[in-house]
């Protein structure tokens, strides 16, 4: 009689929020009853009104704030938010409507599996009006991008990208809610693959699945 194969632990993952936290939601949703192959352990802000927080709290999920007023510098609180990401013991990290950079005490321990999702497609249309320039330079396509964080403005590898075309009556408002759509639906993908297939990085190309000779980087995903 053959034993069945051991369980793998669902890939745990933080999520870091600034506003309202749509993003974060849809997270929630898809992985309500155990059916996504990933859970949300824990709730990051640098603000501590975010809705967002209420949102993972409403899901009974822990939550932490870290203020940048309550630090003398940014190293110092780029430390405070890696240490309060650390006490959740995340595989994954999700910048999801976080409005700050992070830099290298963050990226030292989470760096290659933490992940941001960007409303235009990147490298084009960077930082925090990137539905505001696209519609100014008169593009006709536009989209979302789900990158590894760096330490620079959005230019990370790219993990994975959606289009949204641009109609001739939209504003920024318009456009952004239709991207909003694709974007919540793309994150919630991104996030159950890298949860089930794992993913590697070499140079700036990132792959789904099982590492390959040569590949450096994080290798997916951590079993229990």
């Amino acid at each position: 009689m053959s034993e069945n194969p051991p369980e793998v632990a669902a890939l745990r993952v933080a999520v870091l929020v600034s506003g309202s936290g749509t993003l974060l939601q849809s997270l929630l949703d898809a992985a309500v009853g155990g059916r996504a192959p990933y859970r949300v352990c824990g709730v990051i802000s640098d603000t501590p009104g975010a809705f967002g927080l209420e949102r993972a709290r409403s899901a009974g999920v822990p939550t932490a704030t870290v203020r940048p007023a309550d630090f003398p510098d940014r190293p110092a609180w780029d430390e405070a938010v890696a240490r309060a990401t650390e006490v959740f013991s995340p595989d994954l990290v999700v910048c999801a409507g976080f409005m700050r950079l992070l830099g290298g005490p963050f990226l030292r321990r989470f760096g290659g599996r933490t992940i941001n999702s960007h409303p235009a497609l990147l490298p084009a249309f960077p930082g925090a009006h990137g539905v505001r320039d696209a519609l100014a330079y008169g593009v006709k396509v536009t989209g979302c991008s789900i990158i590894l964080v760096s330490d620079g403005v959005d230019d990370g590898p790219v993990v994975a990208q959606v289009p949204v075309e641009i109609d001739d009556s939209d504003d920024e408002e318009t456009l952004h809610e239709r991207i909003k759509v694709r974007e919540r639906e793309l994150l919630v993908d991104v996030v159950t693959r890298m949860a089930k297939d794992g993913w590697s990085v070499t140079g700036r190309t990132v792959r789904m699945g099982t590492v390959e000779p040569g590949t450096s980087g994080p290798a997916g995903r951590n079993e229990g």
